[in-house]
């Protein structure tokens, strides 16, 4: 972690330039719906960028996911920069199943399976919208710990080991109230309020697209 995080989450605020921006998450969201059924890659990792700074300024609470989080978007990251020829094949979500799947790809050992990596990010991402969706449902004073282990049990939690299990909802027991969470990862509170339904929208419509993607291509099993 860098040192200017480590100074943000010292002085349990956000500052600008790390804080957690739901603005332009929401954004970044709205723009990798390309069409009617396919997500842009590019948009996509980069408001994963921005959840990665969610993470961060949690500190240790949240080290159950984000250090996984943080090799599955460098391994898209490569992918996208490969050679001209290979790269499109990884432009959007659609392309890169049809392509890794028709290619057979999935079952070819030593192959870094980019369907497969998204799928972990896809989990991960349920389980951020559902913590963050919950929380507006609660007052600013009361802590946000039964409602992360709620999220986490009907999302992320199934597809964890007993032990993961466990270490999480140990570290969750730290979480704050909803307003000192809200303070610890974002410069204005009240922005971040009034942007937070549009980019949890913007966020389901991505999940449910591909959800609906990878049921198409038959993917939700992948090892």
């Amino acid at each position: 972690m860098s040192k200017t995080s480590l100074a943000t989450q010292t002085n349990g605020t956000a500052e600008n330039g790390n804080c957690f921006d739901i603005l332009k998450v929401s954004n970044l969201f709205e723009t990798s719906l390309l069409d009617e059924d396919d997500v842009q890659l590019d948009a996509y990792l980069a408001a994963y960028e921005e959840i990665m700074k969610f993470f961060q300024l949690m500190g240790s609470v949240f080290s159950f996911v984000s250090s996984d989080v943080r090799s599955k978007i460098d391994i898209l990251y490569a992918l996208r920069a490969k050679d001209a020829e290979e790269q499109e094949h990884f432009n959007t979500f659609r392309t890169m199943l049809d392509y890794e799947k028709e290619a057979q790809l999935l079952t070819q050992k030593g192959y870094v399976s980019g369907s497969r990596t998204l799928l972990r990010l896809h989990r991960g991402l349920d389980f951020v919208y559902e913590f963050l969706n919950r929380i507006q449902a609660i007052p600013d004073d009361q802590k946000t710990v039964d409602v992360c282990k709620e999220a986490y049990d009907d999302t992320l939690g199934k597809h964890h080991s007993f032990l993961i299990r466990k270490g999480a909802r140990l570290a969750m027991y730290a979480m704050p109230t909803r307003g000192d969470l809200l303070k610890k990862v974002c410069s204005d509170v009240e922005a971040a309020k009034e942007n937070l339904p549009s980019m949890l929208k913007h966020m389901r419509t991505n999940y449910d697209r591909t959800e609906d993607l990878y049921t198409l291509y038959d993917l939700h099993s992948l090892p």
